[in-house]
């Protein structure tokens, strides 16, 4: 196989991999946030600055992640396909 730098697909591949990964860190870690705002509003009170920070960190990170997780999946399939896994079907 040769090198990344060598071949265009294989660059663009790592590179959307790497951006897949990126995607995934920063929209499960909005998720997080979600969940530990939405505890201290639970725990406390929901003012509307909690309620602003669950609803934006809920709707960022399904923005961000759906994506994310797509790509990662079609380089994951297109890598097995490469070493000769078949699909799915």
């Amino acid at each position: 196989m040769t090198a990344t730098g060598d071949d265009p697909v294989l660059a663009r591949r790592a590179r959307m991999k790497r951006l897949a990964g990126l995607g995934k860190r920063i929209g499960y870690s909005c998720l997080l946030l979600a969940a530990v705002a939405f505890a201290v509003g639970f725990t406390r009170d929901f003012t509307p600055g909690v309620v602003t920070v669950v609803v934006l960190a809920l709707a960022t990170g399904s923005v961000v992640l759906l994506p994310a997780i797509i790509v990662g999946y079609g380089v994951m399939a297109a890598e097995r396909e490469e070493r000769g896994g078949g699909s799915f079907h």
